[in-house]
């Protein structure tokens, strides 16, 4: 049996895995298809699924695509030394985000937002979607911040036209970061890791002081909270990940 890429995109989709991710699979080595069509159209077998499930299982983890590669290619890998350091350095991640617990008020993007709107310009510049659905929750949650109070305080001065600005931003960035995933570039090459520093400094702009250690907590988050993940993925599957990892090697580049 042999499949072709576009079957194998269909079986793999619930995992954000496109036709263009697995053409830059194919192109960086990491799943090189068996067979070839008459035509020259990638075939792909069932050991190369096989191959392609331990991919994304090891990408699930957190893995960069390079380190995937030694694992699965390298005879002298050893998958438990490397799931050990795995687990230390996502142990020592979660110790952060606790320390950093009070400070995740930067995650306000599901905050109550003092907008002074009429009914129908809410719906001019949101549509149907509502930019208060956890308001609640965030005022239970941060609204002792000063992050919390600096959001609320320019979003009470903002007119519907700034409103509509803000969220043209939103919109040309998720278009643009979705043809990015799209075409399968790399958390870490230059291009992610400019839109999340696009990302970045729209928090600041429209928001509060967001610096690089903030912004990788808005990262971890927009993971491991279900209603973020969803809105993210929503643009393209697998978006949430590959944003977040691009927000952390961003940090890195700014921070080192």
């Amino acid at each position: 049996m042999s499949y072709s890429v576009g079957q194998v995109a269909g079986f793999a989709g619930f995992a954000g895995v496109t036709v263009r991710t697995l053409h830059h699979y194919d192109e960086i080595g990491l799943l090189v298809p068996g067979g070839r069509s008459h035509a020259g159209h990638r075939r792909y077998s069932d050991a190369d699924l096989d191959r392609l499930q331990r991919i994304l299982f090891y990408r699930e983890l957190g893995f960069p695509l390079d380190e995937v590669a030694v694992l699965l290619d390298d005879p002298d890998a050893d998958p438990r030394a490397y799931l050990r350091r795995r687990h230390a350095l996502l142990t020592a991640r979660i110790e952060k985000l606790q320390r950093m617990a009070e400070a995740v008020e930067h995650a306000m993007e599901a905050r109550r937002m003092g907008i002074n709107l009429t009914p129908k310009e809410r719906f001019e510049v949101f549509g149907d979607k509502d930019p208060e659905q956890y308001a609640e929750e965030a005022e239970a949650r941060w609204g002792g911040t000063e992050a919390y109070a600096e959001s609320q305080r320019r979003a009470a001065r903002y007119t519907k036209e700034d409103w509509k600005r803000l969220q043209a931003e939103v919109d040309d960035w998720s278009e643009r970061y979705a043809v990015l995933v799209d075409a399968g570039a790399p958390p870490a090459g230059e291009p992610a890791m400019d839109l999340a520093e696009e990302h970045r400094r729209h928090i600041a702009r429209w928001y509060y002081a967001c610096p690089h250690d903030m912004h990788r907590c808005l990262g971890e988050m927009y993971v491991a909270d279900e209603r973020f993940k969803a809105f993210y993925d929503s643009m393209r599957p697998g978006l949430a990940e590959h944003l977040k990892e691009a927000i952390l090697a961003n940090a890195v580049r700014h921070t080192a």
